[in-house]
């Protein structure tokens, strides 16, 4: 066995309805004033309503930050960080807003020396940060149980901050807050936390059994209730498990980091502001094939997990085929585009794509196949 490190949430909460407590939840952390970091349909929507009324009743001040947009820039980071007046900081909502909830309550803490600029990278954050709750509103992103925030620093660049301070101390999973997404949404958000397990199995350099064992069961939570949670959604048992799922897909990948299909997913959302999550699901069979040579014998492993009672026995390289097919087809079946010609993705732009992808080495370091920008290219090419 080789060495490794393992670090997570200190608690999680997995509960339907728990969200209406969470004021107690934090005034329990010593909380006075909170900031709840959020984006503009949450709010619209009013998934706070049965949240925001606690508050008042715990005593406790509470200040809504619903600005937040996916793939938030450094002006939105910025501006939750200067208007917090927090002891305490709860991200509510998907990635975005979670990524900067962790990023506010790193910076807003009183003693932070540091600007967001000085943090980028892996293991720049220093000092301490605000207790931070994490309530996730999609089964997806694993932010609740990640040490990473992704921040759009450029026209079409990412940032990320790495760091075990940007662990939350509490991450609340409540399927109530998930049953009005609509189908797309659970889909790609879905697809997106299989590609969380799926890479964490595979990752080349910190792969361990810890990170084994949550990538096995979350993929096997998430293929058994995608379907449901997508076609039924008002299905609280498959949102409920559809959010566990995503929660330790999560916990495997920021132990055992995902790798080219996240590479490559990247800059779709850079430049055509294509969801992380359908990016994801546009590039993974594609991926998967060009990775099966090096990566079948641990594919073949999770088949079954995929499939359930449609698994038969079968060679390595049936079960590997087997479950880069099954994969592929679950964009057309919960009603997603497959192709990047069909999601508006210009043919012209493939090489630009590919040299962008190339940038995230971060992550290709982690991939069970060395990739090069002309591997890239023609992944992309496939995928058109």
């Amino acid at each position: 066995m080789q060495p490794f490190s393992f670090a997570t949430t200190a608690q999680i909460l997995c509960e339907s309805g728990a969200a209406t407590r969470l004021a107690e939840l934090c005034r329990e952390r010593g909380a006075r004033r909170v900031m709840l970091v959020t984006d503009p349909g949450i709010t619209r929507f009013g998934l706070l309503d049965g949240v925001l009324p606690g508050f008042a009743s715990a005593g406790l001040a509470v200040e809504v930050f619903d600005q937040v947009i996916a793939d938030p820039p450094e002006a939105i980071v910025l501006n939750a960080v200067e208007r917090a007046g927090a002891n305490l900081v709860v991200g509510f909502g998907g990635g975005s807003s979670m990524d900067v909830a962790k990023l506010v309550a790193l910076l807003a803490h009183p003693g932070c020396q540091q600007a967001l600029q000085d943090i980028y990278g892996v293991g720049n954050a220093k000092g301490q940060r605000l207790p931070l709750i994490q309530v996730p509103t999609t089964a997806g992103t694993g932010s609740e149980v990640t040490p990473i925030s992704i921040v759009t620093t450029g026209e079409t660049t990412k940032m990320g901050v790495v760091s075990p301070l940007l662990l939350p101390d509490l991450a609340l999973l409540d399927a109530e807050l998930t049953l009005g997404l609509p189908p797309a949404v659970t889909a790609a958000t879905g697809i997106d936390a299989m590609v969380h397990a799926i890479e964490a199995y595979t990752s080349k350099i910190k792969k361990n059994p810890l990170s084994d064992l949550l990538a096995r069961e979350a993929l096997r939570l998430l293929a058994a209730n995608l379907d449901e949670a997508v076609h039924n959604g008002h299905n609280r048992e498959a949102r409920q498990a559809m959010l566990l799922g995503a929660c330790l897909a999560g916990q495997a990948f920021a132990n055992a980091p995902v790798a080219a299909v996240h590479a490559l997913a990247y800059p779709l959302g850079g430049h055509f502001h294509i969801p992380h999550g359908l990016s994801n699901a546009l590039v993974l069979p594609h991926v998967l094939r060009f990775n099966a040579p090096a990566a079948m014998p641990l594919y073949a492993e999770l088949t079954p997990l995929l499939l359930g009672e449609r698994f038969r026995e079968s060679s390595a390289k049936q079960r590997c085929a087997k479950f880069i097919n099954e994969l592929a087809a679950l964009n057309e079946r919960c009603g997603l585009p497959s192709r990047l010609r069909d999601a508006g993705v210009p043919e012209a732009m493939l090489p630009t794509l590919a040299r962008d992808a190339m940038l995230q080495q971060r992550l290709l370091v982690n991939n069970p196949r060395e990739i090069s920008e002309a591997d890239a290219l023609a992944i992309y090419q496939a995928a058109y």
